[in-house]
């Protein structure tokens, strides 16, 4: 699975990335549990909860199909996707001027290419088992 460590590889990047900015927004604004009602921080916190939430599934389907021996083209464009929509998404929960563009595209970069992974998954299962 060389091309979905690729992926997770910059998954986990990217989420380290968002940790970071969440603690050290906490250690800043003193604020050790929660958001502290302060609108940066929340945003902060969604951006690397909304990732945490996406990628590992995302991750899944993209390893499966790998080993489902599924083209490395296909495999490479889906995660230039995924990875495209969550950089996306985070900057959109991180930049204001980028807010609607960002949020937005982002979702539905990711959301997309992890329905289309799921649907592959069930044509490539399905035409497997016709065969059996």
């Amino acid at each position: 699975m060389h091309i979905t460590g690729i992926y997770a590889a910059f998954a986990t990047l990217l989420v380290l990335v968002l940790a970071m900015r969440t603690s050290l927004g906490r250690h800043g604004k003193r604020i050790s549990v929660g958001d502290g009602g302060d609108d940066d921080m929340f945003l902060r916190i969604r951006a690397h909860a909304n990732a945490i939430e996406n990628l590992p599934l995302a991750l899944i389907l993209l390893g499966m199909l790998e080993w489902n021996q599924t083209r490395p083209l296909w495999l490479h464009a889906f995660g230039c996707v995924l990875i495209a929509g969550r950089v996306l998404h985070a900057f959109g929960m991180s930049v204001p001027s980028f807010s609607r563009f960002g949020r937005v595209s982002g979702t539905f970069l990711t959301w997309t290419v992890m329905g289309v992974m799921a649907v592959l998954l069930l044509w490539q299962w399905l035409a497997f088992a016709s065969m059996a």
